[in-house]
């Protein structure tokens, strides 16, 4: 673990430590904020390193700098953010979180003073969103977004609750941002509550936050269970906030750029289409609902964050959403009592996470397999849009799709291995589901892809390496005039004798 390293700070903490592991592109060319950043990144990402690009202008409105691929598909950068070091193994990293989803610390409020996010306010007339470089990500988007926003704040009318999310959201005026919602979302809840009585709902949205609140954001928790305590249990330490001017809710002291404003009874505005994690265009929102913005707050030199939804490596959410929804799941199946899990991986090429589930686990007792395929698929951290859900045996290393793919083609019967579930959970941005209408249902493949369980005692012998040969060749590797490192190998043949001569 890392106990001597200190927690990553802000956003600006952590771009230093990002350009510290060589995995930050600063572009100070003018760069025009209407496709060609997205396109940038987009072809950025499709290289090895992937870095997260900073496009840093100085004669910015505002001095505005935009920070673009934030993630990536970096497992490097995704561990910085959860506060391990940027070189954890990817399943490593997944464990590690999920052991952090048990605990919880409530975040620590500070005075306006001490809180940076303050340093400029804008209000009233003097706000004009059109005049600041708002990017367009794609050809066909409906317009301007900004974002998606890292962190958007709304309160639960009856409980007080504060929620906080992370959602998409398009310019439609010089004071005025739609907010596109799916049904469900808790802050669609909110807005509803508030309007029922006849009155606006405060709303406060944040970008260029530390980005652990982008990841906890995206993630689905019970119902009164706060997302900065989430945060800060994952943190080791309170999640430092400060009271909004205009309301009463909690917005993150260290922002570089927060927006507070009122959603008015009734008030709505068509939005999108806008390019999703999918790789599709996704829907047009005829109803979404619109924030009249009352003041803009930002730090000197303010970042803003742009997430970029496109087909993997170029998802914004490829490799955070990988890591947190696998530790999810896996958590959501150790409260349950399932025995013998090994590790959850979800894909970050399967539609930047969402669309793929592969479990590890060593077979304790008959129907282990499918037990643990259909409780996966339906957990709160699984259930919404996932497709596909793979069962493989503990020698299986659910985050090397060879593997898995090399289990499901010598393990599974497709006549015995393969079950359904129909209308299950789906989403509106599913391309695959039509007409449109049947989109907010779906249905998920279980497949079993491990050991025959009723042969599991006679099942052929797997050809795997000696660890007492596979240490003396890695020690040799580079004596040998091998090229880059030797591969790292999980798996061995522990039960034949080292000295034996195979």
């Amino acid at each position: 673990m890392n106990e001597l390293i200190e927690p990553v700070a802000d956003l600006r903490d952590w771009l230093a430590r990002a350009e510290k592991i060589g995995e930050l592109q600063t572009v100070s060319p003018a760069v025009d904020p209407v496709e060609e950043m997205s396109a940038i990144t987009y072809l950025l990402a499709r290289q090895a390193a992937s870095p997260a690009v900073l496009f840093d202008q100085a004669d910015s409105p505002l001095g505005l700098r935009h920070l673009w691929n934030i993630f990536g598909p970096s497992v490097a950068r995704t561990a910085i953010t959860l506060e391990e070091a940027p070189d954890t193994p990817t399943m490593e990293l997944i464990r590690r979180t999920k052991d952090k989803l048990r605990h919880s610390i409530a975040p620590l409020e500070v005075s306006a003073e001490a809180a940076p996010i303050y340093q400029n306010t804008l209000t009233g007339h003097d706000i004009d969103l059109t005049r600041l470089p708002i990017p367009k990500h794609w050809p066909r988007d409906g317009g301007a977004y900004a974002g998606t926003a890292d962190a958007v704040f709304t309160r639960d009318q009856a409980s007080g609750y504060l929620n906080v999310g992370t959602y998409r959201m398009m310019i439609q005026g010089p004071r005025e941002v739609g907010l596109s919602l799916a049904p469900g979302k808790d802050a669609l809840r909110h807005i509803h509550q508030a309007w029922a009585k006849g009155e606006a709902l405060p709303v406060a949205a944040a970008w260029g936050v530390d980005p652990l609140m982008m990841v906890v954001g995206s993630q689905s928790l019970p119902p009164g269970v706060s997302e900065y305590d989430f945060a800060g249990g994952i943190k080791g330490k309170p999640i430092e906030v400060v009271r909004a001017r205009h309301s009463d809710l909690l917005i993150p002291a260290a922002a570089e750029i927060v927006i507070e404003g009122l959603i008015r009874p009734g008030s709505t505005r068509e939005e999108g289409p806008f390019g999703e994690f999918t790789g599709y265009y996704g829907y047009k929102d005829i109803d979404c609902p619109l924030i009249e913005v009352t003041a803009l707050h930002y730090r000197t030199r303010p970042i803003l964050t742009n997430a970029l939804m496109a087909d993997f490596p170029s998802n914004e959410q490829s490799a955070f959403f990988s890591t947190i929804r696998s530790a999810k799941i896996w958590s959501d199946l150790d409260k349950l009592g399932i025995q013998g899990i090994h590790g959850v991986y979800c894909p970050p090429a399967a539609a930047g996470a969402f669309g793929m589930i592969v479990i590890s686990l060593e077979q304790k007792y008959a129907g282990h397999a499918a037990q643990a395929l259909a409780l996966a698929s339906q957990v709160p951290g699984g259930a919404y849009i996932s497709k596909w859900i793979v069962a493989v045996d503990e020698d299986v290393d659910p985050t090397d799709m060879n593997q898995v793919l090399w289990a499901m083609a010598t393990r599974a019967t497709p006549s015995d291995d393969i079950d359904i579930l129909r209308n299950t959970r789906g989403s509106p941005l599913d391309p695959a589901q039509n007409p449109p209408e049947k989109r907010f249902f779906g249905s998920k493949a279980l497949i079993n892809a491990c050991k025959d369980y009723h042969n599991i005692r006679h099942f052929p012998t797997r050809t795997l390496l000696r660890p007492s040969v596979y240490a003396r060749v890695s020690e040799r590797w580079a004596a040998l005039g091998l090229p880059g490192q030797p591969p790292l190998i999980s798996t061995f043949d522990e039960a034949v004798d080292s000295h034996e001569q195979p």
